[in-house]
């Protein structure tokens, strides 16, 4: 495999290796196998980084460094590694097309490391063989790929001193999404998109927000129950929470103001949610500052969690009843009260019960998601190890097939706990909308500071009980509110820049199961000369999917309901990713209140505006839009019972990389979507057949009329002409009875020759063919009686000669224009009037008789 030809370079340009144009890569065998020969010769070459515009480039991406010859060690593909300043990115070497797999956003990489492996060789041959020189990249989406670079070259080094630049920078400012722009996908600021939800939840959907009437304070609307507070409209009683806030109504600001100093970081209970009919509400907050002892108490918090129980609706004085529903296990919130934190006492709130759903915190999530990723590397068809991997031993998946390795596999699925941990967060959040829907009661939500497993549990269960949030829109609007506008820590658990200019995106994360995976192999051994910061402490490391786990729940609800959710699995597919790309500003910062004070709003671009573009492009038949969507099978709560939350891998998502063939194998919506599809073309060809059919069939009406009045005109000249045929007929005998020959020509002009019995000498009369107006004759006095007539109208000339015969001709005329033969049918023809004009000077001296005429 030769290396590509050196291309054109323009600006300042990195070297890149010092070996020679002429050197060679062949690879032979498995990657096991995999070997670099070198063909030194006298002059070595320096490559540069190429600086030609790559049409798969995106608007403001600059390359940084290139690497030629480079292997994809998961599909044994060679090509081009280029790092930009958004992401990395691994050309094919011949086509130049973008292999997806070795793509991946610089932002979603959770750590890279250089890894060196030595050959297997002859003793004799040890230490001349080269080490084979990898690097390791492990992403956050659940993908670990490995590139090999030729030996003896400085590829790898400038690679992964471009990842430590471009994965580490100095400040927010300096990631791609601000670099780029808003470009074509400006933003909204989020204030109004989150009032008017808040408007829609207190039934005033018909008014619409606007940045007046927040920088106004206008914003303070409220209904029956409940009313929105600006308390917090700067901030400065709890950083974060949103700027405005839902409180029941009777109670005051100050009150809330005093409530907040109760619980950690400030965030009080306030509603997120309310029934529309029941009034029963979903509230969150965070534990509770009960103490050591747990015996601290406040009356402002506890009147307002009493008021969040209002009176139930057709009822007298009954109050309903209210769950405080702790996301936490009981030890832990237990614990928590060594510092100062822990949980309520039933016997101070009304009317309450208190549950703990047991759900772990970020650090075991975190190492679940790892040891997953883990299996999913191991056991999978595009494995990091290459050709080593069980499926490229003349096994299959199971190491060689025995059951045992099967038994071991199954179990390290099992012992991932991620699965567990999805059904643990659906198990809560199932639970929660049962006691709203079935109960009326009103629950609040907390864990420790309310931002994690809180937020989980509340918007799972908003998604459980309205409708609208399993709409696109309705989507967009709950992650907004329950996970942006409430203070989910994205900066920390992404892994981001924060708006203090400290970096917090490490190139290495702590991950004890994916090193211990990597170096499974014996002949992969690490580099001792590239570890770029020693691992950190769970204390100090708060990344965790959290995020990408609630949105996990999201698609095991979208299995069980086909029905029920208008987008995709697709669409949330395509939504994790932007979120862990950071290509947009939406996800950027810890809080609400961070995102202002940057500026993100106007300075980025808006993730939900790239998402709807891509939809608008293909209208209804895009893939972010659920084909099996029916709103009116499920226009009411959905409450899955226990047995069905039994959650799988999300195949889509969990196993594109390591599986891609089984990730899209089983989904039933594609071959559907591949069928509505074809039948839309089918739909299109028919209406277009039936148009044309529609046209055809109005021509052939309008021939056919045509016809018709053709039929008519002829059936009416075929009777005109069977009378012209009588009468011309019996004027032809009439004629040739007086003794005439009657000659026609070619012309159309007729001669009659009359021949006379009388004693007198033969006369012949002749007659221009062209008479004048005055009907002058010219005669022969020395020949015989002979008449050349041609027949003419009195105002238009007739195609027939007997006609002009008829017109020129006529014995049975008289002087003063009458018809001595009225019988005949001559008189009138088509309204013309059609006479046998002629000399009847000519006429006297024949025998005729007007009785010869007469009828009988």
């Amino acid at each position: 495999m030769a290396a590509p030809k050196p291309r054109s370079s323009s600006g300042r340009s990195t070297p890149l290796r010092d070996s020679s144009e002429s050197e060679k890569m062949e690879v032979t065998g498995s990657w096991d196998a995999l070997d670099w020969t070198i063909e030194p010769v006298s002059r070595s070459v320096s490559r540069s980084v190429s600086r030609v515009h790559l049409e798969c480039l995106l608007e403001a991406e600059q390359v940084e460094v290139e690497g030629y010859g480079v292997v994809l060690a998961n599909t044994d593909e060679a090509g081009t590694l280029i790092v930009t300043n958004f992401r990395l990115l691994f050309l094919s070497e011949g086509t130049r097309n973008v292999i997806a797999l070795g793509t991946i956003p610089l932002a979603t990489i959770e750590k890279f490391n250089k890894i060196a492996v030595k050959n297997q060789s002859t003793p004799r041959q040890s230490d001349k063989t080269p080490s084979r020189r990898l690097l390791q990249v492990i992403g956050k989406d659940m993908r670990i790929i490995v590139f090999g670079f030729r030996p003896k070259t400085r590829q790898r080094r400038a690679v992964f001193n471009a990842l430590l630049k471009c994965t580490k920078p100095a400040s927010l400012w300096d990631l791609y999404a601000f670099v780029s722009g808003p470009s074509k996908f400006n933003n909204t600021n989020p204030k109004v998109r989150l009032l008017n939800e808040y408007l829609r939840l207190l039934g005033k959907g018909s008014l619409h927000a606007s940045m007046n009437m927040i920088e106004g304070g206008s914003f303070t609307f409220s209904n029956d129950l409940w009313r929105i507070s600006s308390i917090n409209s700067s901030y400065t009683m709890c950083q974060s929470y949103p700027f405005a806030l839902i409180v029941p109504k009777s109670i005051t600001d100050d009150e809330v103001l005093q409530a907040s100093n109760f619980r950690a970081r400030g965030r009080l209970p306030v509603v997120t949610w309310c029934h529309p009919k029941t009034g029963a509400v979903l509230a969150r907050s965070s534990q509770p500052l009960v103490g050591i002892m747990m015996n601290m108490r406040s009356n402002t918090d506890e009147k307002i969690v009493a008021a969040l129980c209002a009176q139930l609706t057709g009822t007298r004085g009954k109050r309903r009843k209210l769950y405080i529903a702790d996301a936490r296990p009981r030890k832990n919130a237990l614990a928590n009260g060594a510092m100062g934190g822990g949980s309520e006492s039933s016997s101070n709130y009304f009317q309450s019960e208190i549950v703990f759903f047991g759900i772990d915190n970020i650090h075991a999530m975190r190492e679940s998601f790892a040891r997953l990723r883990d299996y999913l590397d191991t056991h999978g068809a595009a494995s990091s190890d290459g050709m080593s991997s069980f499926l490229r031993h003349g096994g299959w998946t199971w190491g060689g097939g025995n059951l045992s390795s099967m038994s071991a596999s199954v179990s390290t699925l099992g012992d991932s706990g991620w699965l567990i941990h999805v059904q643990s967060v659906l198990a809560g959040s199932a639970w929660i909308a049962a006691r709203v829907a079935l109960e009326s009661a009103s629950v609040l939500v907390h864990c420790s500071d309310g931002w994690d497993r809180t937020t989980q549990l509340i918007s799972l269960a908003n998604l459980l009980l309205d409708p609208y949030y399993r709409t696109v829109t309705g989507f967009q609007a709950l992650i907004e509110k329950d996970w942006l506008a409430f203070g989910h820590p994205f900066a920390d658990r992404v892994g981001m820049p924060t708006v203090t200019g400290s970096c917090s995106i490490p190139s290495e994360l702590t991950r004890q199961s994916s090193t211990g995976s990597i170096q499974s192999s014996p002949m992969r051994q690490p580099s001792a000369s590239f570890t770029s910061q020693p691992p950190t402490a769970h204390a100090q490391n708060n990344y965790s999917p959290i995020f990408l786990q609630w949105v996990d729940c999201v698609s095991q609800l979208l299995r069980m309901y086909p029905f029920a959710f208008e987008f995709s699995s697709a669409f949330l597919v395509d939504l994790v990713d932007c979120v862990l790309s950071c290509r947009f500003g939406n996800f950027f910062c810890n809080s609400e209140k961070e995102r202002q004070q940057c500026g993100v709003p106007e300075a980025c671009g808006c993730m939900w505006a790239y998402l709807a573009d891509l939809r608008a492009s293909k209208g209804s038949s895009h893939v972010h839009y659920n084909y099996f969507y029916d709103p009116l099978k499920h226009d009411g709560p959905i409450l899955p019972p226990a047995a069905a939350l039994a959650p799988t891998l999300w195949p889509q998502f969990h196993l594109r990389w390591a599986c891609p063939s089984e990730a899209q194998a089983g989904d039933v919506e594609a071959q559907f979507r591949k069928m509505d599809i074809k039948f839309s073309e089918l739909q299109k060809e028919k209406e277009a057949a039936e148009r044309k059919a529609k046209e055809i069939t109005a021509v052939m009406e309008l021939l056919s009329a045509d016809l018709q009045n053709e039929k008519q005109v002829s059936s009416s000249a075929m009777i005109l002409a069977k009378r012209a045929s009588k009468e011309s007929e019996a004027i032809k005998r009439a004629i040739q009875s007086l003794g005439c020959k009657v000659h026609f020509s070619s012309g159309g002009d007729c001669t009659v020759d009359v021949e006379s019995s009388q004693i007198e000498p033969p006369l012949k009369s002749s007659f221009s063919s062209e008479r004048e107006a005055e009907g002058a004759v010219q005669r022969d006095d020395k020949s015989d009686l002979s008449v050349s007539i041609t027949v003419m109208a009195d105002d238009v000339v007739s195609s027939n000669p007997i006609d002009r015969v008829c017109e020129t001709l006529c014995p049975l005329r008289m002087r003063d224009g009458g018809c001595r033969w009225p019988d005949a049918g001559c008189a009138q023809l088509a309204s013309q009037f059609v006479g046998l004009k002629a000399n009847y000077e000519a006429f006297d001296k024949l025998s005729i008789y007007d009785s010869y005429f007469q009828p009988k």
